[in-house]
């Protein structure tokens, strides 16, 4: 067995390494504490409360799994289960697609590329907010500014598009997909990194653009599109602002709004069940690890990693 080196365990320099390691972790432990108080303490403390009957004004008491028996005869749970499915599969396929889309066309190069880019991605810095959660509610009502410009085209509407079961969560997917900013910049990034050497030997051999977009673009893309969809389908799945303000925090009209965040809310601070509330999270939790997991499980399949491939 080789020996070690005697200044290795030298007193000196296990000091000076010591003081060395509490020097990182005082500079690192602001991000410590955080991590811990705002993370990972609420996280186990949500996880012992969803298996307690706990109104916030008084104390927990234990439960077992009545808060999980519940939700299987509870219809709200099912109906904001329907409503967030729902939404999450038609508003992030159609936010992708969107954001290729207007990727593929900025990847062409303009003069005023950047101003593009920024007018562009504005929405996803705003559209998450207050204000513009407000704005869409006034933009959908009968008196807004949407049934205004359908009489400017001859089309007279005095429909409330917020107001009705069959077009109120339609609204919230528009939101959705107008917010498509944040994909756009990815999916941009990603296509600039794609070889132009590809595209000219594909020219070479007679491969018109749909073809070298079939079978160049959507290829080397596929890793940026796993990233986006992975992304979009936890934003689908915890959308929550803009439901609770088009809805007025109700999921009205007739529950069609109501989100499955919208549901965990109202059941937390409308209804004190902190109880109920922390075990539907924990659920959600569940879902959202399962549809990931899925994702991951069967990328294999159809992502290509250039690495992957050339190792083989």
């Amino acid at each position: 067995m080789k020996k070690q080196p005697e200044f290795v365990h030298h007193p000196e320099l296990k000091k000076k390494r010591l003081m060395q390691d509490v020097a990182g972790y005082a500079f690192i432990s602001p991000w410590l504490i955080g991590f811990f108080a705002f993370s990972i303490i609420p996280i186990l403390v949500s996880l012992y409360y969803s298996f307690t009957k706990y109104d916030i004004l008084s104390t927990p008491v234990f439960a077992g799994l009545a808060n999980y028996k519940n939700m299987i005869h509870d219809d709200l749970f099912w109906q904001s289960l329907k409503v967030t499915f729902f939404y999450a599969f038609v508003s992030v396929p159609l936010r992708l697609i969107f954001a290729f889309f207007v990727a593929m066309l900025f990847n062409r190069g303009t003069k005023a590329i950047r101003v593009y880019q920024a007018v562009y991605y504005l929405p996803s810095i705003v559209g998450g907010s207050i204000a513009i959660a407000v704005m869409w509610r006034r933009l959908f009502m009968s008196d807004g500014a949407l049934n205004a410009a359908l009489g400017l085209i001859g089309l007279h509407s005095t429909i409330s598009w917020i107001g009705r079961a069959d077009t109120a969560i339609w609204t919230l997917i528009i939101l959705a997909v107008w917010q498509f900013g944040s994909s756009m910049l990815i999916f941009l990034a990603g296509l600039r990194q794609i070889p132009q050497t590809y595209y000219e030997a594909a020219s070479i051999d007679g491969a018109g653009r749909i073809m070298q977009f079939i079978h160049i673009t959507i290829p080397q893309m596929t890793p940026v599109i796993f990233f986006n969809l992975v992304m979009q389908l936890i934003n689908g799945f915890t959308v929550f602002t803009q439901a609770f303000v088009v809805s007025g925090g109700s999921g009205d009209p007739m529950n069609s709004t109501l989100v499955y965040a919208l549901y965990l809310y109202q059941n937390a601070f409308k209804y004190f069940d902190m109880g109920y509330s922390s075990a539907l999270a924990w659920i959600l939790v569940l879902i959202i690890a399962l549809f990931t997991g899925f994702l991951f499980k069967t990328s294999g399949k159809w992502v290509f990693y250039e690495s992957k491939a050339g190792g083989n």
